[in-house]
Formats: structure tokens, C-alpha cells, sequence
């Protein structure tokens, strides 16, 4: 069922909202000729007219009661704000440069995850259409863009949307993101777009007032859950599902990021994602190129991801947050919250091998049992990273980890991402070293919405008193001090961990047995726990590689027995010309010997 002020041409609009517990609604046109128009019920609680006389730009808003005036909940698009009346645009007037484009197989990504208000000076659509060759020489092929969906205020993570249907209007509204989308396309970057269906924001967010979009039964950590699986929740799912197609069918988007699927709570017979997956592919059959699915959870639970006709919800990726936590912990030695559960070198060579480090094992943070197997899931159903926006947004200060370890670490953090044989995904600016902080920024107009949130910050790091007070989140400066510095990336160290980046990705690229893998059979990692290392090897037919990682802050021996053959190296990250210590390793490998790494350092090989 489609929802929204969808026109028809010729100054012909059809209006249809999902409203079941009213009695009486109507669309109230406010510009450019003020009028009531009354609207007709159906049995499932959609009332709908199709009205002339409405040309493009007309302002509306609903008439709930006769002093009740509410926005679209299923509004295109709201140019003055999420309080104010929605507007009547058209798609079809924009005309698509990408006949041509078809999509990227989702094991082929390389992803690059960016926020558009802080990515650039400009902070817009247009904004980022420079900056994508940029992105093309460092080896990415796919760009993932924080969620767009109109927010109150003019800058935000987009988590706080309530308007998920309308383009928000700081970036460029609808007009910008279609030449973003374009331009993605001309140059070969497939985009992914994070949509978030578990919640919607606290400031301007007037569903409620239209159905019941939210459930009682169950709560998530940002408010009322939406109600999947409740009385009317055929309504509230018909909307999500329909948003999701709107973004692939209007804007050409190629995948959709779900956000915290874990706080997605449905509990009837057929979930919510299963059914979404199934629309999805149903679109990618009639438009004969794929879209995809990828879901961020913390469930650890290969449901999310394994077909349908094995008792799973289809969804095609999800996000390992294990590759993140077990990185991190090695990387940053830090243990506190969900990081106690890890810091272990047996830890991250399982989820080389397995995708996760927790498959139905006891967690001491969680203090239950936690995970599912992997074995019949393709390392290119995980998306991994070092960073990414929450990783780094939610700790009080905002720091990247180019505050947290050393340069050589933050080389062996790009090799322990871009080696794996998972999607790799990097956060924007990661692969120079920014030094900017990404912090969290609001700019809600509701003051006590605002202090609520300050107050809630403080108290969320009231154990961190002694690094003083967590940033205002509603001053632009905290906004401003999140923005990239691009001169960076021409600089010194940073400039030599931009080539660091492109080397590997290129080896990525070239390299068979460094491709996403298929195939789970193909991959060993073992670790020796004392001395922090760890060795990986790959294979596809016969391509092979053998990397050696040391996490060990300081330099270490190790007598390594490497496959049978002769191995190449390909890159050593203690090379001098990577800025490191010199490396002592042989050129070739071919029979045990002792080998010594300097610290926080690893190198690759390749069978000759």
C-alpha cells in the first residue's frame, strides 16, 4: 500500500495516510489556495482522496480533530522543519544518468561509512561529489551514508528521524541526493543508506497521533518500541517496508544499513525482516539488478542472515561487532563494559575463522550464554571495521583510534580489516589518521528535550568525572570540532597512512585469495596467545597467502612454520617506507625459522 501525497501530473495528487483509530480526517491544504478536503476510510484504516487543483509545492498538513493539525508521517518532504506542513514533490521530473548501472556484487564492497553534515566543509549532498575521487583512488567502491531521513534542527547522527520518508533539508533535500546518487553511480561507488526502523526520534515525531506505531509490550534503549507484532501492526510494518522500497525504487540506493535490528522486536509468526527481505527481493526481481539487506545486531544470531528456506529472515550481511570489540580490546588493552568479554588473541583468530568469538559461549558481561555457530554462513555475509561511527561517537570525547594507539597500531588495525575475508568497512577518515573527534551532536529546537539530553550524557560518563565534562551536544562547535580536516591527509604520517591504505586495498583487489571469501573451508588463523600473535591464511584455488600479525607492544620472536611452498612477501608495515621500525623479515619464506617483529607490526606473504 502506498502512503504519502504521491502526484499524478497535472496538478492531480492522491493522498493517502494510515490512521485507524479516527473517526475523521482530512487533508488541510495550507499554500498556495487554502482548503479542507475530506478524505475516505477503507476497512484496513487508510484514508485516501485524490484531489486537483494541487500543483507542486502545494503545503499540507492532516486534520486529525478540529483543532488538530499534524505533518505526513508519510511526508516526502518538510522544508521548514519537522513542526511545520509537508510539501507535494515529484520524483519522476528528475532525470537518472545511471541506465546503465547494475549494482556490485555485495562480496565485491569496499565500503566507506561517512556522516554528511561532517564529511565536508559543506556539509551537503552536493558537498561530497568533489571528494569521490578522493575515495576512488584509495580502492573504495561503496560509500554508506548515516541516515538522511529528516531530523529537527539542522545537525545530527539522523538517528533522531521522524520523517522517514523526507530528505533532510540541511544536506540538500531530494534534489541533492539524486546527484549524489547519480554521480556515485557515473564513477562506479555503489551507495548504502542506514534506515532506521527499531525507533523514531523524540522531537517532532507526531505517529502517534495517527495510530499505533508504538507497542507497550516491549521498550528499547531510545523510547517506545514500534509495534511489529501487535494489534494494527499490519499498518506500521506496510510503512517501514514501504520506506525501505521508496529509497531503492525513487533514489536508486543499492543496499540499506538496518540499524540495531536486535531492538526490532517482533514476536508473530512471521518477523518483520523476513518480510522485508521478501518485498526486497521482489523489487530486485521486477528492476532485474540486486539490492541489498545488511543489518546491524548484536545478537551474534545467524538467523538474521540465513535464508529463508532454512528457517532464517534472508537479510543478505549484518555487521560483526566481535571482529570490532576483539580488535579493539587488542589493540587499546581497554576492558570495561561489553570489552571485558574480550582482549584475547584466541578471541580474534576465531572470528578470522568464524565471523563471531562468541557462537553460543559464556559471556562474563552479559553473564549468560551468547551466540549462534557460523559454520554454514559465507564470510561475505559480515560486514567488519576498526571504527565506525558508534565505536567512536559514543565514548564521552569522541576519540578515533589515532588518539588511542600508536601509528604502528594503526596499521595493523587497516591489515587486521582489509586482510580478513569479510566486507571491510572504514569510518570516514580512518585511512589517514584524522585526528578530528566525531562527537554526538544534536540541534533539537525543544529546550527541555535539550537538557534532558545533557543532563542524560552526564550521567551516562559519570564515571569518567576526571576527564571533565562530556562535550554540549547542542552547541555547534561540538558539530564544528567533528568535521574532517582534508589538508591532513596531504601531510606527513597521514599522508603515508593514505598510501598504507591504498596498498592494502590494491592487494585486495589483486590478490584472489585476499577477496571476500565464500567459503569458510578456505580460511585457517591460529594464535599464540603469550606472545600476542596471531597468523592467517587464505586460499582460492591456487591463490594463497599467509599474514602474520604482533600484537604485542613490543618487538617479539616467534618460531613460525609456514605452509608448505615458497612465500613472497608483499607488504611489511614495519617497512621504513610505511614510517616503521625496519623490517627483519626475509624477502621469502619456506621452512621454519625464527622471525622477529617489531611491535604492533605485521606482514604478508603470498605463495610463489
Amino acid at each position: 500500500m502506498r502512503i504519502g501525497a504521491n502526484y499524478l501530473g497535472d496538478n492531480r495528487c492522491e493522498f493517502t495516510v494510515w490512521s485507524p483509530i479516527r473517526e475523521n480526517v482530512a487533508v488541510q491544504i495550507e499554500a498556495p489556495k487554502p482548503r479542507l478536503l475530506p478524505l475516505q476510510k477503507d476497512e484496513r484504516g487508510y484514508w485516501r482522496a485524490t484531489a486537483t487543483d494541487i500543483p507542486l509545492g502545494t503545503r499540507y498538513r492532516y486534520q486529525l480533530a478540529e483543532d488538530t493539525l499534524r505533518p505526513d508521517p508519510a511526508s516526502y518532504c518538510q522544508p521548514n522543519g519537522v513542526h511545520q506542513a509537508s510539501q507535494v514533490v515529484e520524483f519522476d521530473s528528475y532525470t537518472w544518468q545511471d541506465a546503465n548501472w547494475q549494482n556490485l556484487p555485495l562480496e565485491d564492497y569496499i565500503a566507506y561509512e561517512l556522516h554528511v553534515g561532517t564529511f565536508t566543509p559543506e556539509g551537503t549532498f552536493e558537498g561530497i561529489i568533489p571528494y569521490l575521487s578522493h575515495l576512488k583512488d584509495l580502492g573504495i567502491n561503496a560509500i554508506e551514508l548515516m541516515p538522511i531521513a529528516q531530523f529537527p534542527g539542522d545537525r545530527n547522527w539522523g538517528y533522531d528521524g521522524v520523517y522517514p520518508f523526507a530528505v533532510q533539508q540541511s544536506y540538500g533535500g531530494i534534489e541533492g541526493l539524486q546527484h549524489l546518487v547519480d554521480a556515485c553511480h557515473d564513477q562506479g561507488f555503489a551507495v548504502i543508506l542506514d534506515v532506521v526502523y527499531n525507533h523514531f526520534g523524540p522531537e517532532g515525531n507526531y505517529t502517534a497521533n495517527f495510530g499505533p506505531y508504538f507497542t507497550a509490550n516491549y521498550r528499547t534503549p531510545w523510547g517506545s518500541a514500534i509495534n511489529f507484532d501487535d494489534a494494527y501492526s499490519d499498518g506500521v510494518r506496510n510503512f517501514c517496508i514501504e520506506n525501505a522500497l521508496f529509497w531503492l525504487r525513487e533514489f536508486h540506493i543499492d543496499a540499506l544499513r538496518l540499524d540495531a535490528v536486535h531492538a526490532i522486536y517482533d514476536f508473530g509468526a512471521e518477523h518483520f525482516l523476513k518480510e522485508l527481505a521478501e518485498r526486497v527481493e521482489t523489487l530486485s526481481q521486477q528492476q532485474n539488478r540486486p539490492y541489498y539487506l545488511i543489518a546491524e545486531s548484536d545478537l551474534n544470531d545467524t538467523r538474521i542472515i540465513r535464508p529463508q528456506k532454512l528457517g532464517g529472515y534472508g537479510i543478505d550481511a549484518q555487521w560483526s561487532d566481535d571482529f570490532h570489540h576483539s580488535l579493539h580490546t587488542l589493540l587499546t588493552g581497554e576492558s570495561s563494559g561489553y570489552y571485558e568479554d574480550f582482549g584475547r588473541c584466541e578471541q580474534f583468530a576465531k572470528v578470522l575463522k568464524e565471523g563471531y568469538a562468541y557462537t553460543w559461549d559464556y559471556s562474563p558481561h552479559r553473564q549468560r550464554y551468547h551466540g549462534s555457530q557460523t559454520s554454514d554462513r559465507a564470510p561475505s555475509q559480515f560486514v567488519v571495521c576498526s571504527q565506525n561511527h558508534d565505536q567512536i561517537g559514543n565514548r564521552m570525547l569522541g576519540e578515533r583510534l589515532s588518539h588511542l594507539v600508536s601509528f604502528e597500531a594503526l596499521k595493523l588495525a587497516a591489515g587486521a580489516v582489509l586482510l580478513s575475508p569479510y566486507i571491510p568497512m572504514l569510518f570516514m577518515g580512518e585511512e589517514y589518521g584524522e585526528t578530528a573527534p566525531f562527537l554526538y551532536f544534536i540541534s533539537h529546537g525543544d529546550p527541555n528535550l535539550v537538557a534532558a539530553v545533557r543532563e542524560g550524557r552526564k550521567q551516562e560518563f559519570a564515571a569518567f568525572h576526571l576527564e571533565g565534562e562530556p562535550p554540549d551536544a547542542q552547541s555547534e562547535e561540538t558539530f564544528l570540532k567533528s568535521k574532517l580536516n582534508w589538508k591532513l591527509r596531504a601531510e606527513g604520517q597521514h599522508q603515508v597512512l593514505l598510501n598504507f591504505y591504498k596498498m592494502l586495498i590494491q592487494l585486495r583487489h589483486q590478490i584472489p585469495a585476499l577477496k571476500t571469501g565464500k567459503n569458510r573451508e578456505n580460511i585457517e588463523a591460529t594464535s599464540w596467545e603469550n606472545e600476542s600473535f596471531i597468523t592467517l591464511r587464505r586460499w582460492h584455488q591456487d591463490s594463497q597467502i599467509f599474514c602474520i600479525m604482533n600484537f604485542a607492544k613490543q618487538a617479539a620472536s616467534l618460531k613460525i612454520a609456514p605452509p608448505p611452498g615458497n612465500w613472497q612477501k608483499q607488504l611489511d608495515s614495519a617497512d621504513s617506507q610505511w614510517l616503521g621500525a625496519g623490517s627483519s623479515l626475509p624477502n621469502t619464506l619456506s621452512s621454519e625459522q625464527n622471525l622477529t617483529f617489531p611491535a604492533e607490526s605485521f606482514a604478508l606473504y603470498q605463495m610463489s
